[in-house]
């Protein structure tokens, strides 16, 4: 059952008292969100280890390796560039046809787009795959959305600190699955050494299951996910809105929707009417977060891939992929054990705050990681320095579930819960094109000889400072802004 919130139309005699006593989980219906949070992390994690040796391969670099985190960050941008296009659109029309359609929509362009990169042979066929994915996921703000309508403000801290685990599990499996099954008739040439089939497409088996893990998430949703939005519009009423008629029927609440119908009061606003000084405030937190958290994330497997004497590590694909699944373990239980306490013990927005300033000491590991291993190869103290930098990421995962609270409190009604979601993923969408194109090509342009060193770093930084300025625009709670409608 979707719990109350006051929003901008119900009346002020009306509301009534936050309640104090937290209310239970729905779990009938987490589980299968917190499934869904697996998709989009399986399939990009299982790409981050292979990519910088897929262009490689490829030849589009030349055998320039300055050029390999450029074509990496323009890769990693195209999904977002689709992306971008299409967000806010997918999340309204969740607001009036529902969330399950779209997340099945979104499901099967992840599986289709997952698959079809392994089949990749070009650049061009690897960016298109990208974009098919880009242009039709939605899953994350629909699963976000669907969140916040089965949850209230005493429980969703709860929920959110769940929310780690299938990342954790995605991250490390996807991870593991592009490292080690990359390249497979090479490696392991007494199983698929007689493969033809993988010979001529080293990616396809990494690619072909997580593909097809995704497409049995889609069979589960399919199955046994309820609907959560409120209300829906009948087709032929959104073909005549389409066409610029005005809707001649009410809509009418979904006969099996997990709402209270009495509580149903508010229907979807147009943006304009979302555009408000709290959405606006939190869309720009989660812009600039996104900005920064994407820069740092196309930099390290290409900073890991790096020759040393180029400024990277040198490592190989596997170890990268180790790396990564390690990491996003001890971000998943980490946050699973103490983010519902430390958001209670401390508030929202200092999570948030600390969280994006972590930023500066990990990118301040970067050029000091590369200059022990210039000075004493890959030591103790370099993989010491690995390990901090990938345990301080958990401090800058816990910004996003608390943006998630704020995006929640901020929205002017709970039927416009959707569109909201829409307008924030779609700020932050263009935030993760410019990041991992602007940081890829930066690097590469601090790699070049007679070029400084350390200008990736002053940019990362630069960017962190950006996202703390914009995060001291929120309020120290989401309760704030809820308590003032």
């Amino acid at each position: 059952m979707i719990a109350q919130q006051n929003d901008e139309e119900t009346p002020l005699l009306q509301r009534s008292e936050q309640p104090k006593a937290k209310t239970p989980l729905p779990w009938d219906q987490l589980w299968i969100l917190l499934l869904l949070e697996t998709p989009e992390f399986l399939s990009s994690r299982t790409l981050t280890p292979f990519i910088p040796q897929l262009i490689r391969d490829i030849g589009v670099t030349h055998g320039d390796e300055t050029q390999v985190g450029h074509y990496a960050g323009i890769l990693q941008s195209s999904y977002y560039a689709a992306h971008t296009l299409t967000i806010f659109y997918w999340s309204q029309l969740s607001d009036r046809i529902g969330r399950k359609p779209v997340i099945l929509i979104g499901l099967l362009a992840i599986s289709i787009s997952t698959f079809s990169f392994g089949l990749s042979k070009t650049f061009f066929a690897l960016v298109f795959s990208r974009v098919v994915s880009g242009a039709f996921d939605a899953s994350d703000s629909m699963v976000k959305s669907t969140l916040m309508d089965i949850t209230d403000a005493t429980n969703m801290p709860k929920a959110c600190s769940y929310v780690p685990i299938p990342w954790t599990i995605a991250t490390a499996v996807g991870s593991l699955i592009g490292g080690s099954l990359s390249q497979p008739a090479d490696r392991f040439p007494n199983i698929f050494g007689r493969s033809e089939l993988l010979k001529t497409y080293p990616y396809l088996l990494p690619c072909s299951i997580s593909a097809f893990f995704i497409s049995i998430i889609w069979l589960v949703v399919f199955i046994h996910l309820k609907e959560s939005a409120s209300t829906k519009t009948p087709l032929w009423e959104l073909i005549k809105g389409f066409f610029g008629q005005s809707y001649s029927k009410p809509r009418q609440p979904l006969s099996n929707v997990i709402v209270d119908p009495g509580k149903v009061k508010s229907k979807p606003l147009p943006l304009r009417a979302l555009l408000t000084s709290k959405v606006l405030s939190v869309t720009a937190s989660y812009a600039t977060t996104g900005l920064f958290q994407m820069g740092f994330y196309s930099i390290l497997p290409v900073f890991y891939a790096t020759p040393i004497e180029l400024g990277g590590l040198s490592l190989d694909p596997p170890r990268i992929g180790a790396l990564l699944a390690a990491s996003g373990v001890i971000q998943g239980i980490f946050q699973l054990l103490f983010y519902a306490r430390l958001n209670d013990r401390f508030g929202t927005r200092a999570i948030h705050i600390s969280g994006i300033s972590s930023g500066i000491p990990i990118v301040i590991l970067f050029p000091v990681a590369n200059a022990l291993a210039r000075a004493y190869g890959m030591g103790m103290a370099v993989w010491l320095c690995v390990a901090v930098q990938l345990t301080l990421k958990t401090s800058l995962i816990m910004c996003f579930p608390c943006i998630t609270l704020f995006v929640r409190a901020a929205a002017p009604n709970r039927a416009s819960l959707g569109a909201t979601n829409g307008i924030a993923h779609m700020a932050v969408a263009v935030a993760r094109i410019i990041g991992p194109a602007s940081a890829a090509s930066v690097f590469s342009y601090s790699l070049q000889e007679g070029h400084n060193a350390w200008s990736i770093y002053y940019f990362l930084t630069a960017l962190v400072f950006l996202a703390v300025g914009t995060a001291l625009l929120l309020p120290r709670d989401p309760s704030v802004w809820e308590n003032s409608q």
